[in-house]
């Protein structure tokens, strides 16, 4: 199976009063097409930093400092692959949106509570494909070989603004008497917001012609999430985040919420999903590959499989540990100890103050990454030869 996305040694750190903290140390993972892909782990284990820093969004005194994130889009041509780690913030934004689309964790903060729903889906068509909406509006055949080179919108704005700053040219007096050319903006707009509402009802919304004329606080929690996973999906991405996307929604909800994704990636509406979570529930029902981090470090990697029923690592054993079961014997254990300070870190590995088989050499240093079965690997001494 290609790869779609490739993470090697990704360190991201954030420069505060306290002192340094080390968010992130040397993470490496890869992605695969048509797979779902989860990072798990306690809350500040830096799951949220990790995709972030993927979408160059870290926010200040966050800075990433070492590390490579190739992204292939195209499966079948690897030797398109483009390090975002170099990118300028302009060809950031274009992968935003188009290649690579985020859903936040709350869907409250993510929607503008004095827009309508229809707009705000609208204005990630405007953003990303507005040239391919006026092609629509203006009966343009579009054509994929030509399009990309010479924008529709580049040629039609500047000529009316032109214009407009010569209000008494017979060349105003003549552009203006054009309704598409004066009102492109209002045209676009319109257009946009019957595409929102074909995506709505894709997504399972009833009555979408009536939602996209409503706001945020008109519908519910479970609704406002799907608005926001339509804005995700409106630029057609290859690679969807989803970070915390069902934590702050009822189990009822979540479930409809998570169908919906596996639902997405069947029809290959989407074609990959990295699913930040903490919930090994989710887990287990959504993804195929697993990447289990603690204090900004992977600890174990494998299938879903892999990991929950040969789990190596002692931090997911305990995680697993800590899950409620349908056949429950006996009380639920926890994990002793806290999430250590990142200011200042524990030296080696750094889950080994909670860690009831730590060793001396756990203490001096980080262990390597070692195989454990095929496309399994753990950080442990416990399997180090």
């Amino acid at each position: 199976m290609a790869t779609i996305l490739d993470i090697k040694d990704l360190v991201t750190n954030f420069y505060t009063y306290e002192g340094v903290v080390k968010a992130l140390n040397k993470v490496s993972f890869q992605v695969k097409h048509g797979s779902t892909f989860g990072l798990v782990g306690e809350s500040g284990c830096g799951k949220s930093v990790t995709v972030r820093s993927i979408m160059q969004i870290v926010q200040s005194p966050g800075v990433v400092e070492g590390g490579e994130i190739k992204f292939f889009r195209d499966k079948d041509n690897p030797d398109t692959s483009v390090d975002l780690l170099k990118q300028s913030e302009k060809t950031m934004q274009n992968i935003r949106g188009n290649d690579i689309s985020m859903i936040f964790q709350e869907p409250n903060s993510a929607l503008n509570p004095i827009m309508t729903i229809g707009e705000q889906i609208a204005e990630s068509y405007m953003f990303h494909q507005k040239n391919k909406i006026l092609v629509k509006i203006l009966g343009i055949e579009d054509n994929d070989n030509i399009f990309p080179k010479v924008s529709v919108n580049s040629l039609f704005k500047p000529l009316y603004m032109f214009a407009k700053a010569n209000p008494n040219s017979l060349f105003f007096k003549v552009l203006k008497r054009i309704p598409i050319i004066k009102h492109w903006d209002k045209a676009v707009l319109k257009t946009a917001v019957a595409k929102s509402a074909q995506l709505l009802g894709t997504l399972g919304i009833p009555n979408p012609d009536k939602i996209v004329g409503q706001y945020p606080h008109n519908l519910s929690g479970g609704m406002k999430q799907r608005v926001v996973i339509a804005i995700a999906l409106a630029s057609n991405p290859v690679l969807l985040i989803a970070d915390e996307a069902t934590s702050n929604l009822d189990v009822t909800v979540q479930a409809q919420i998570l169908d919906l994704l596996n639902d997405l990636k069947k029809k290959e509406i989407i074609s990959s999903i990295l699913l930040i979570t903490h919930d090994l529930g989710v887990v287990a029902e959504t993804c195929d590959r697993v990447g289990v981090m603690y204090a900004g470090n992977l600890c174990e990697l494998g299938s879903v499989k892999q990991i929950f029923e040969n789990p190596q690592h002692p931090y997911t054993k305990a995680l697993l540990d800590s899950v409620p079961k349908a056949k429950q014997a006996g009380t639920l254990t926890s994990i002793a100890g806290n999430v250590p300070n990142l200011v200042t870190p524990p030296s080696g590995c750094r889950f080994h103050p909670r860690c009831e088989k730590a060793m001396e050499k756990c203490k001096q240093s980080f262990p390597a990454t070692v195989t454990v079965d095929k496309d399994h690997f753990v950080a442990c001494y416990l399997y180090s030869k």
